[in-house]
């Protein structure tokens, strides 16, 4: 993808609320939102397109759309995937049902039953058994190609997904599985997909691939089709992009596709302002996500989507079920609960105007005065409070109190799950939020962020301009990228580096091949090679920068485990994989500066309902509102406010004052 001034570069994300958009267009920056299609995904790209005049520039093959879908991440968590058959070797066939055999609760002695991925009738198995030391246990004949196809035959599923023991060692029989596959099904090899030891991890990645796969290729296909030749490239949950053909054959790597986003612009926001330590905190309407950047953002092969372990590398984050569209409600004995539940984009909450009557945080936010009545969502969404204050109404008679006081209780409860999200990515993981400032971003992020510096101890917020579309302007900033990996589990002692240079050189000109087979030049890729290590034991692995100085390495180990568990221990250490991100940057968005040095007044001054000194509910009718756009570089503004733009809307607290960088961004500390 070149730089070139011609072409204009389309940034979407796809969120459960609302659709994103950031273009880039001859050094200028135009946002936009507009409400999600949650039943057609594409059909919300395409409205958002339509509003920003784009078709002409379609037409001349000059928009290039860099995009974050949430395709694969709903259709996993709703459990609406293809009917998959799953095919491993004789023995085997539970593999995916018993798992780890762990519990969720260590003391809970009767456990629900687990619905098991894969119904047993789809469970097939087969010969070509890999022993651990690459020798054939069993061969793969004709007669189980014949019976294995005849049984798929009969089963007619949309997907195959094949799991091999150590097929990372030899994949030889897997492809020859995969090439008597009838055309038409959608086939995922676990030595492609995740070429790496345990097979439960694997064969959950290679399923889970399989079984969102025809779903994310023909949501892709349909895209593509309605933009005609225009290049689409898709975010992957490791923070990198790739094209979309390669994308649809990859759908276990775009399950955190969106928040992916956020971050990436988040880690150019850092690198910009020169702040190595963000805690990012993305607000949406149907979820929260939080994560933390130390120096670069963090990868993890542990994370997890639903019930579902998913091996392959993504971005470390911690997600909740609590955004601006989380419903409010009274559970059996009374109490007052938010979310996990939310209105999505249709109804959505009841201030949209579009039929929803359940209480939701955006509404309490409208009844407390945070969100201006006169706001308009997106720029063109405006909002009814007549609607908002009714829907919370009923609520408040329930519980015999004010609806203020409700409102105040709806924004107190998510403010305490997104403050506990926030802790498990940091003090639950040795970091001390003191020394990070927190980064806030999404749509509804602004309203809540003050509230959570302070119960943290974050000394400053950073409010990055754009911040409503953030996700969508980290799609721009984002590289082209490849994660690869291969298991080599031996001793770091006993390590031959010539054969794991070679080995990591293989993976290196793989992604390479891959990333020039998309236009990317040659010249822009570099390598990042790391490995993965453990003491010999354990079951668990650290990832570390590769260094050809194996006592170096060995050292940097044990400092690595140290800080993350307190200890270090005198035992040998393993090498368990190997892994290159190959990366290429793509292009190069410099934000403008700002070059108003006139101090902006108030638009106007709102009516908002905030906590006394005495911690009571009182109302203020002389907060001054400001509009983003307006403010001059260095102005500072001190709470209590309400900063505005299209996309998005600050409640800065009575506590805290907002300085402008020279871009935009808004640096809050608190006052004195």
């Amino acid at each position: 993808m070149s730089n070139s001034a011609s072409l204009a570069y389309l940034g979407v994300d796809t969120g459960g609320t609302f659709t994103d958009f950031v273009l880039f267009h001859d050094q200028q920056i135009r946002c936009f939102k507009c409400p999600s299609t949650p039943a057609s995904p594409e059909l919300a790209i395409l409205n958002g397109i339509r509003e920003l005049g784009l078709q002409d520039l379609i037409g001349q093959g000059r928009l290039v759309v860099v995009h974050g879908s949430t395709v694969a991440t709903n259709a996993a968590l709703e459990g609406k995937g293809a009917k998959t058959v799953f095919i491993t070797n004789r023995g085997f066939a539970d593999m995916l049902s018993i798992g780890r055999q762990t519990r969720e609760a260590l003391y809970d002695l009767k456990p629900k039953a687990k619905s098991t991925p894969v119904p047993a009738e789809y469970c097939l198995e087969t010969g070509g058994r890999i022993g651990a030391d690459g020798s054939i246990v069993e061969p793969l004949t004709q007669h189980d190609i014949d019976t294995l196809i005849s049984e798929i035959a009969a089963l007619k599923p949309e997907a195959v997904a094949i799991n091999l023991l150590f097929s990372f060692i030899n994949p030889e029989f897997e492809k020859v599985i995969a090439a008597h596959i009838p055309d038409g099904i959608f086939v995922s090899r676990s030595s492609e997909v995740l070429p790496e030891y345990k097979e439960y991890e694997r064969g959950m990645a290679t399923w889970l691939n399989a079984w969102l796969g025809p779903k994310v290729a023909r949501y892709l296909g349909n895209l593509q089709a309605s933009l005609k030749t225009t290049p689409i490239s898709v975010m992957q949950s490791s923070g990198g992009t790739t094209d979309a053909a390669n994308a649809s054959q990859r759908a276990v790597n775009l399950l955190l596709s969106g928040p992916a986003g956020g971050l990436a612009a988040a880690k150019h926001l850092g690198d910009s302002l020169q702040r190595a330590k963000l805690i990012t905190f993305d607000m949406g309407g149907t979820s929260s996500d939080v994560a933390l950047i130390n120096g670069d953002i963090k990868l993890t092969s542990e994370g997890r989507i639903g019930p579902y372990p998913v091996a392959v590398p993504m971005v470390d984050m911690h997600t909740i079920g609590a955004g601006g569209g989380s419903i409010a409600y009274l559970d059996e004995g009374g109490m007052l609960r938010v979310g996990p539940e939310s209105a999505g984009a249709d109804p959505g909450p009841a201030c949209y105007n579009k039929g929803g009557i359940k209480p939701t945080v955006t509404d309490a936010n409208v009844v407390l005065g945070r969100l201006p009545a006169n706001a308009r969502l997106g720029g063109a969404m405006p909002l009814n409070s007549e609607a908002a204050s009714l829907a919370v109404s009923e609520l408040a008679n329930a519980l015999g109190v004010s609806i203020e006081e409700t409102a105040a209780g709806i924004i107190d409860i998510a403010n305490e799950h997104m403050v506990r999200a926030l802790r498990v990515i940091s003090v639950q993981r040795g970091h001390d939020p003191e020394e990070f400032s927190l980064c806030c971003f999404g749509g509804a992020g602004g309203l809540h962020i003050c509230a959570l510096a302070d119960a943290l101890g974050c000394p400053e917020i950073v409010v990055p301009n754009y911040a409503g579309v953030f996700s969508a302007l980290g799609m721009l900033l984002a590289p082209r990228e490849r994660q690869l990996s291969r298991t080599i589990n031996t001793g770091l002692t006993d390590l031959d580096k010539r054969v794991l240079r070679q080995s990591l050189d293989e993976l290196a000109d793989t992604g390479r091949q891959q990333l020039e087979a998309e236009g990317i030049d040659s010249a822009q890729i570099v390598a990042h090679p790391s490995v993965d290590l453990c003491y010999v034991g354990q079951s668990y692995t650290l990832n570390l920068a590769w260094q050809d100085d194996i006592g170096t390495l060995e050292n940097a180990f044990h400092r690595a485990h140290r800080d993350l568990y307190g200890h270090e221990l005198d035992i040998p250490i393993q090498l368990i994989n190997i892994r290159q991100a190959l990366r290429a940057d793509t292009l190069a968005i410099a934000l403008p500066d700002i070059i108003n040095n006139t101090p902006a007044e108030a638009l106007d001054t709102q009516t908002v309902m905030m906590a006394s000194t005495q911690n009571r509910l009182e109302k203020n009718s002389h907060v001054p509102r400001y509009e983003r756009a307006q403010l001059a570089c260095a102005q500072i503004i001190r709470g209590p406010a309400l900063i505005s733009d299209a996309v998005a809307t600050l409640w800065l607290e009575q506590k805290w004052q907002a300085k402008v960088d020279r871009q935009g961004h808004l640096l809050l500390s608190q006052l004195n």
